[in-house]
């Protein structure tokens, strides 16, 4: 979840069960394939989209083999292969939090009235187009396993626009077209990434506590689980505990 820890998200991703795993799995390969066919490219170095892309998928550890087996399935879809788009929602969670959501989809009515109905359900509401979204802003996010006074003063020499630290290293914020940019010259000065990826992030976020907590996380957990949606941000600040 945006709100949090960046390092927090991908070890609950990686912590994830089999079935929830495998479920991820089929969402990066999704995307993976929408990437290759949008950009008229299997080759990343030709496609920012499939790059970031793979990146994401790298990030939620699907193994190489399986994104190589996207790219050149995607490559070679004959015609009338299902063709997805990016549709964006938006809406409120419990404790008044905002809610940001990527899909891609085949069917928009099909997407639109799951995602409603998962708001229905879980306590939250399904918002019009703009209602939250000034609430977030797309970044590179760069996760680097070393918080030195070495890595930050790479970091930002290399172009990166911020950084925030913790216990597990440096999370380094860069503008969207940056990120690879950052990432390479950081590897070339010696310090390698956990993961560097394009996100959205919160420009404030809301405290929430008590049993908004279990209310908004099972929300989030029930639009993550649907097919269509591939990424689910709000800009909740949990109690430190939770986060733990």
């Amino acid at each position: 979840m945006a709100g949090h820890s960046k390092w927090a998200q991908i070890k609950r991703k990686k912590g994830a069960n089999d079935k929830k795993r495998s479920a991820m799995y089929s969402k990066h390969i999704r995307a993976i394939q929408a990437a290759v066919r949008s950009g008229g490219s299997g080759d990343p170095a030709a496609n920012l989209s499939l790059k970031n892309a793979i990146a994401a998928a790298k990030a939620d550890t699907v193994p190489a083999d399986n994104i190589e087996n996207a790219i050149k399935r995607a490559a070679g879809a004959a015609e009338g292969a299902a063709e997805y788009k990016e549709v964006t929602y938006e809406g409120y969670g419990p404790g008044g939090t905002a809610i940001f959501i990527e899909t891609l989809t085949d069917n928009v009515n099909r997407t639109v009235a799951d995602i409603r109905a998962v708001f229905n359900k879980r306590g939250g509401s399904l918002g019009t187009s703009g209602s939250v979204a000034w609430q977030f802003e797309k970044k590179g996010v760069i996760l680097l396993p070393d918080a030195s006074e070495a890595a930050q003063e790479a970091a930002i020499e290399h172009g990166a626009e911020d950084f925030q630290e913790s216990e597990e290293g440096l999370e380094i914020s860069t503008a969207p077209n940056d990120l690879y940019t950052v990432q390479d010259g950081l590897a070339a000065a010696g310090f390698r990434a956990e993961s560097g990826q394009i996100t959205m992030i919160p420009t404030n976020t809301v405290a929430v506590s008590g049993d908004d907590v279990r209310k908004l996380l099972t929300l989030v957990d029930a639009l993550e689980d649907l097919d269509d949606v591939q990424n689910v941000y709000t800009n909740a600040e949990l109690p430190e505990e939770v986060e733990a």
